[in-house]
C-alpha cells in the first residue's frame, strides 16, 4: 500500500458565481462575457490582490478563490458587490450581472493546485443560496469576523444544504450601508420587525416576528414564507404593510422553512397546529384574530376548534379543507401529474435555473408581471430545501380539517378570488357553507397571491378592517 501524503489546512473559502447567468448568455453570449470580463479585470482581480486573495480558478461564470482570513475575504466579497451596484446603475434591470457570494471556514485539501473537501462545499452552496448581489457565511465566518467588522449580518437559520449532511447555520451580510432591503422598506414605513425565536414541542427551532402596532393579529405560517425575505419581494411587501399599518402582526416560519429549522423530523397537520399554539404563547397572544392564508387556512380551522377560547375572529384566505390526496374529484391523470410534480422538484429545485419552479409560480400568478415572476421564483429557491419542499407538499395534499368545519366558533370571514387557478373558488365556498355563521366574499381576480395592482387587494384590507377593527 502506496502512503500518499495529504496537505490539510484551514482557510477562508469564497465561492462565487453570476445569478441568472445562463439566461444571460442565451440572450446575448458575446456582449454578456465581454462584461464578465471587463468586471473582473477591472474589479474583481483588484480586490482579490488587494486582499490577498489567491484564485484558485474559475468555471464559465464562477470562481472560488482561497483567504488566509475570514476578515479579507468578508472585506473583499462586500467592495466587490458594492461596487458592482454603481457598475450595474446604468445597466436595465434584465441585463445586469450580478454575484452571488458564499464564504466559509474550513479544512480543505489541495492537490494539483486545486483544493477540496467540507470547507469548499459548504462555500459553494452558501453561494447557491445567496440573493442576486448577495453574501451568505457560515457561522465559523460570523465567528472570525464579530469585533473586527461592523457589516450588518442577518440570521438566515439553520439550513440543509445540498449533499452537506449537517444542517449549517446560515447569515447573510447587508452589503448596503443602510441595511437590508426589508429594513429599508419598514423604516420607509416607520415600522421595525423584531425577529425572535421559540421551541416546539418537539424542539424544533421556530422563528417569529412582530412588526406594527396595535391589537395583535396572529398570521399562520405558510408554504414559501420567509420572515426577512418576505418584505424583500413585491408580491408579500404591500399585503403586509396594509395588516402591519393597523395591528400588531405576528407572524412566523413554518418548520422545515425561512428561518425555522429545516431539518426536522415530523411534517404533519398536528405538528403545525403544534407550532402555532408554540409561537402564540411565545408571543404572548392571548384572545387574539387569526389569519389563514393558502394552506394554512386548514392549520388555522384545527387551531380555532381545538382552542375556541382563544380565537376572537378568523379570517381564510384562499383556503381549502382537503388536499388532492383526500379529494374524491382528484383522478389518476391528477396523481401522475402530482407524482411528475414531486419528481421535477427533487431534481432542480434549488437551481439557479427557475424552469422547475415555474410550475407553481404559473398557477399561482398567472397575471403577475415578469418582474414578480422573478421574485416568486427566487423567493421558493430561498425559502426552502428541495427535500423540504417535497414533504411540504406531501403533507398538505394530506389534509382533511372537513370535519372540524362545524367546530369551530369565532366570527369568520371567507375571502377567495374567483377565478383562482391554484385553489378553486369553490373550495372557499365549502368552508363557509360548513362553519356556522361564516360570511363568504369573493374578489375579484385570478392570482392565488394577492398583488398590489390586483383588484381584489383593497377589497381584502377593506373587509378585514371592517371585520376586526
Amino acid at each position: 500500500m502506496i502512503d500518499v501524503q495529504v496537505e490539510r489546512r484551514l482557510a477562508a473559502i469564497l465561492a462565487a458565481d453570476v445569478a441568472g447567468y445562463s439566461r444571460l448568455m442565451g440572450e446575448d453570449e458575446e456582449g454578456t462575457l465581454a462584461e464578465l470580463k471587463a468586471h473582473r479585470r477591472e474589479l474583481v482581480d483588484q480586490k482579490l490582490k488587494s486582499h490577498r486573495g489567491r484564485l484558485i480558478k474559475t468555471t464559465g461564470d464562477g470562481m472560488l478563490v482561497e483567504f488566509s482570513s475570514a476578515v479579507e475575504a468578508v472585506k473583499c466579497a462586500v467592495e466587490v458587490q458594492r461596487a458592482m451596484v454603481d457598475r450595474n446603475a446604468s445597466v436595465r434591470p434584465d441585463r445586469r450581472i450580478e454575484f452571488r457570494v458564499g464564504i466559509n471556514v474550513g479544512d480543505i485539501i489541495e492537490d494539483d493546485g486545486d483544493i477540496f473537501g467540507d470547507g469548499v462545499n459548504v462555500a459553494a452552496r452558501l453561494e447557491s443560496i445567496a440573493v442576486r448581489g448577495g453574501i451568505c457565511i457560515s457561522r465559523q465566518v460570523l465567528d472570525q469576523i464579530d469585533g473586527k467588522l461592523n457589516f450588518p449580518c442577518r440570521e438566515l437559520g439553520r439550513q440543509n444544504l445540498k449533499n452537506i449532511a449537517r444542517p449549517i447555520e446560515v447569515y447573510a451580510i447587508d452589503v448596503n450601508e443602510e441595511g437590508s432591503p426589508a429594513t429599508r422598506v419598514l423604516s420607509a414605513a416607520n415600522l421595525k420587525q423584531e425577529i425572535r425565536y421559540c421551541r416546539a414541542t418537539d424542539g424544533v427551532r421556530l422563528a417569529y416576528a412582530k412588526v406594527g402596532a396595535g391589537p395583535g393579529l396572529l398570521k399562520s405560517a405558510h408554504w414559501l414564507g420567509h420572515l426577512e425575505y418576505d418584505w424583500d419581494f413585491p408580491l408579500q411587501r404591500d399585503f403586509l404593510l396594509g395588516l402591519a399599518s393597523s395591528f400588531t402582526l405576528v407572524r412566523y416560519d413554518a418548520r422545515g422553512n425561512g428561518l425555522s429549522d429545516w431539518d426536522v423530523g415530523e411534517f404533519s397537520l398536528d405538528a403545525w397546529v403544534k407550532d402555532m399554539e408554540s409561537v402564540a404563547d411565545a408571543a404572548g397572544l392571548d384572545r387574539f384574530p387569526l389569519l389563514g392564508f393558502s394552506q394554512g387556512c386548514a392549520v388555522s380551522i384545527a387551531f380555532a376548534a381545538r382552542h375556541p377560547e382563544r380565537v376572537s375572529h378568523l379570517i381564510l384566505y384562499g383556503g381549502f379543507a382537503v388536499g388532492a390526496n383526500k379529494n374524491p374529484n382528484f383522478s389518476a391523470a391528477d396523481r401522475e401529474r402530482f407524482a411528475a410534480m414531486k419528481t421535477l422538484m427533487k431534481l432542480g429545485w434549488g437551481s439557479d435555473d427557475p424552469t422547475f419552479r415555474q410550475l407553481f409560480t404559473a398557477s399561482m400568478l398567472p397575471d403577475a408581471t415578469r418582474e414578480q415572476i422573478d421574485a416568486f421564483n427566487e423567493l421558493q429557491r430561498l425559502s426552502a430545501s428541495a427535500e423540504c419542499a417535497v414533504r411540504y407538499l406531501e403533507t398538505v395534499s394530506d389534509f382533511d380539517v372537513r370535519p372540524l368545519l362545524k367546530h369551530v366558533k369565532a366570527p369568520t370571514l371567507v375571502m377567495h378570488v374567483r377565478d383562482d387557478r391554484r385553489v378553486p373558488i369553490a373550495s372557499g365556498r365549502d368552508l363557509a357553507a360548513e362553519i356556522p355563521g361564516a360570511r363568504f366574499v369573493a374578489l375579484p381576480g385570478k392570482n392565488h397571491m394577492l398583488l398590489s395592482q390586483d383588484p381584489g387587494a383593497p377589497i381584502f384590507q377593506d373587509e378585514l378592517r371592517r371585520f376586526l377593527l
